[in-house]
């Protein structure tokens, strides 16, 4: 290598550890999109809530600790079962089921 190819490598250097993620758009989680919350399974209640009302479902119904979600955007359904504060189970079900 030649001395010039040696100052544009090391010059390089820096703007390689430069790149950036793609963040998720502002008010949108980090998981789960329009069409599945599966993602959310594990998560605690009260935080993801918010988080799966901002990617535009709405609560149908509730039957005991199941709720289930319908985003009227896109036809998705879930059917969630909450346990001790936590998303114990998210299925994603046929818009019908909502």
């Amino acid at each position: 290598m030649n001395f010039k190819a040696v100052t544009i490598l090391i010059a390089a250097l820096p703007l390689a550890a430069c790149v950036e993620e793609a963040a998720a758009p502002v008010g949108q989680p980090a998981v789960g999109s329009a069409s599945d919350l599966s993602s959310f399974q594990g998560a605690r209640a009260g935080q993801a809530e918010m988080g799966i009302r901002n990617l535009g479902y709405e609560p149908i119904r509730s039957e005991g600790l199941t709720t289930f979600w319908f985003n009227r955007a896109t036809g998705a359904c879930a059917r969630i079962v909450t346990s001790e504060g936590r998303y114990e189970s998210v299925t994603m079900l046929p818009a019908g089921d909502c």
